[in-house]
């Protein structure tokens, strides 16, 4: 389990939701690197369409020309739902 400082509070990254990311996302595995720093002080956020308690935070890598994006579950006990690389940020933001 890890943990992360976020603008929602601390933020948990499960074992599970690790296997996951790393699963269905493999071209996340050498940018896990980059999670804390996406979390604690994201470029952009963008409310999620799908729920309203859920937040897609932003960080650009540069060198890979893709966003890192991160769903997080806010609320009392913030998690890390998923993660992947996008070429572009969904429209609206907070």
């Amino acid at each position: 389990m890890r943990y992360y400082a976020s603008p929602f509070g601390r933020i948990v990254l499960t074992d599970e939701r690790l296997r996951h990311i790393l699963k269905f996302h493999p071209d996340v595995t050498s940018c896990v690197r980059f999670f804390e720093e996406t979390l604690e002080t994201p470029e952009h956020m963008i409310l999620s369409i799908h729920d309203p308690d859920a937040v897609i935070c932003y960080c650009y890598l540069p060198r890979r020309k893709r966003f890192l994006a991160i769903v997080i579950k806010t609320g009392d006990h913030p998690f890390v739902i998923t993660a992947c690389l996008a070429r572009k940020m969904k429209k609206s933001t907070l």
